[in-house]
């Protein structure tokens, strides 16, 4: 009965604390684009930790996946590789900012410093651990291969970063730009290297820009308000779905929409055409669901589940790789556990990889915990420090106690426009002060902050 009680206790202070950052959150927030971010999050997160595996072989580990014994799975990529759902946003929220902040009197550098900077801290986080784990490996005798294997694996995040950083440091020029020009450049590249075979072995790389500039001008265009019909969302899926469907089928590119280990192409590494056909179907999908999504995040929990995602989005997308290695190196002792460290050969290691998924939140949960306030604005304990208000702390999963701080209470996040990547969801506190419900942009780049009103002095949330 106790137990009961202090669940039923536990459940409803959830459900007030979702109604108060429901109640703090400015109407002016466009909350579907907050919405596309966390979906677009935890679908790289599951994809890569379900088809990501790490095989212990002769005192070493190596790479495998599923999709290169398995290829029936390739579905599964489609659901999960949203990476053009990221740009979209990206762009979108980029050219708003952007808009905003020359409209404030700000200048171009002085805007790119701040979108930059706030990638910059929680990717040197990540590096300086990797180094230290990196020389500590190699000093106990690790082998170098598995040394290079863990590091890559725990890197890759980085290579989206510097693309978003380079599209973003681009956003004056390609703010107009037609999503048709960087789709007619991969079609050439590809025509070139696949249809021809002719230039150099780098040629596709053209691609690496090219490609994401796609959905990320789509993201511009729909700023310009150039993709709010229905139509356009519809167009673009059926584009999308027919073009990929014709070139998996007749023109020879992978079902796999992520790179296969061994694979003789790869449609991310670089982006074929293929995989930009593919982000154009995602992203008329993503289109069409914002009247739905609109319609759920104004249900006060799904609305904070969104908020408590964006929080911390771009801890989760750079520290997921590094939950998953921690998770198999630290059962090492414990011999070849299956979907852990077992070849990926078969439905039994699905089975198992889906009872591994728990723990690999669960590490991820402490790489979070351990590391998150460098994504909110530096490192150090310093940043949790915030006025005391009457109500609820607001960070991480959930619902912290009554009379507690909430985190980064001070001056005014901003008027009107868009944060940057690491931009927060402002809610009026107390004395004209905002406290920040958590990263309202995360890894697609910032999310619309709209206008945050003062509040009199003595209010209190």
């Amino acid at each position: 009965m106790a137990d009961s009680r202090t669940t039923k206790g536990m459940w409803q202070a959830v459900r007030h604390g979702a109604r108060r950052v429901d109640e703090a959150t400015p109407d002016s927030r466009d909350r579907t684009v907050d919405a596309l971010r966390a979906c677009a999050i935890l679908g790289v997160v599951l994809g890569h930790w379900l088809v990501t595996a790490l095989v212990a072989h002769d005192g070493g580990l190596y790479t495998a996946s599923p999709l290169g014994r398995m290829p029936w799975l390739a579905p599964i990529s489609w659901i999960f590789q949203t990476l053009a759902v990221f740009f979209l946003v990206g762009g979108h929220v980029a050219t708003k900012s952007l808009a905003s902040a020359r409209a404030r009197g700000l200048t171009y550098g002085q805007w790119l410093r701040a979108r930059l900077g706030r990638l910059a801290r929680p990717v040197l986080a990540l590096l300086c651990l990797w180094a230290v784990v990196t020389a500590g490996l190699l000093l106990t005798g690790a082998p170098a291969d598995t040394v290079h294997t863990l590091v890559k694996l725990a890197l890759s995040p980085l290579w989206f970063l510097l693309v978003f950083a380079a599209l973003t440091a681009a956003t004056p020029l390609v703010a107009r730009l037609h999503p048709l020009w960087p789709l007619a450049v991969v079609l050439h590249v590809d025509v070139l290297r696949f249809g021809l075979h002719l230039g150099p072995s780098w040629l596709g790389w053209a691609n690496l820009p090219a490609g994401w500039l796609v959905p990320y001008t789509l993201g511009a265009a729909w700023t310009r308000g150039e993709l709010d019909t229905r139509r356009a969302g519809r167009v673009l899926l059926v584009f999308g779905t027919t073009a990929t469907v014709g070139l998996v089928c007749w023109a020879g590119y992978p079902a796999a929409m992520v790179g296969v280990p061994g694979a003789v192409i790869s449609n991310l590494d670089p982006p074929t055409l293929a995989a930009v056909t593919f982000g154009l179907a995602q992203c008329g999908l993503a289109l069409l669901l914002r009247d739905r999504l609109r319609r759920a995040m104004r249900r006060p929990l799904p609305w904070a589940a969104v908020a408590t995602v964006n929080l911390s989005a771009m801890t989760i997308f750079l520290w997921h790789q590094t939950a998953l290695m921690a998770t198999t190196a630290a059962t090492l002792p414990a011999g070849r556990l299956p979907g852990l460290h077992t070849v990926p050969d078969g439905p039994a290691w699905i089975a198992a990889r889906l009872g591994w998924l728990p723990v690999f939140a669960l590490v991820l949960a402490v790489c979070w915990g351990a590391f998150r306030t460098y994504e909110q604005g530096g490192g150090g304990r310093r940043h949790m420090r915030g006025r005391r208000v009457r109500g609820w702390r607001v960070w991480g999963w959930g619902v912290r106690g009554r009379r507690s701080r909430v985190v980064r209470v001070h001056r005014g996040v901003g008027r009107g426009g868009q944060a940057g990547w690491g931009g927060q969801a402002g809610w009026p506190g107390r004395r004209g002060r905002v406290a920040r419900v958590g990263h309202a942009n995360g890894a697609a780049g910032g999310g619309d902050t709209g206008a945050v009103p003062r509040v009199p002095r003595g209010h209190r949330v």
